[in-house]
């Protein structure tokens, strides 16, 4: 297994949740918490693409090296995995909270 795309997913993924929580505050749930869920985010959704057939783990997986396109794959894959992990337990989290 290569784990370059993995790690590219994991860290994309922090960035992810990062950036979605900066941008709408109502989802921030402190630094911390948000690389955490980010990156579950991002390794999540990376190969949730990858099993889907689309570019990303399983093309990079697939060769030997990573091209532009498997690389901005899993940049892609797991940013919006990060960022949609931390939505979706913010959104949780605030409607206990009511």
């Amino acid at each position: 297994m290569d784990w370059l795309p993995l790690i590219i997913q994991l860290i994309s993924g922090a960035a992810g949740g990062n950036i979605i929580a900066n941008i709408v505050k109502s989802l921030d749930m402190g630094t911390v918490v948000n690389s955490i869920l980010g990156i579950v985010g991002g390794g999540l959704g990376g190969q949730l693409l990858g099993m889907l057939g689309m570019e990303g783990a399983e093309a990079a997986n697939a060769s030997s090296s990573m091209d532009i396109a498997s690389i901005l794959g899993s940049v892609a894959g797991g940013g919006v995995g990060g960022g949609a992990l931390l939505g979706i337990v913010s959104a949780i989290k605030n409607a206990m909270a009511k």
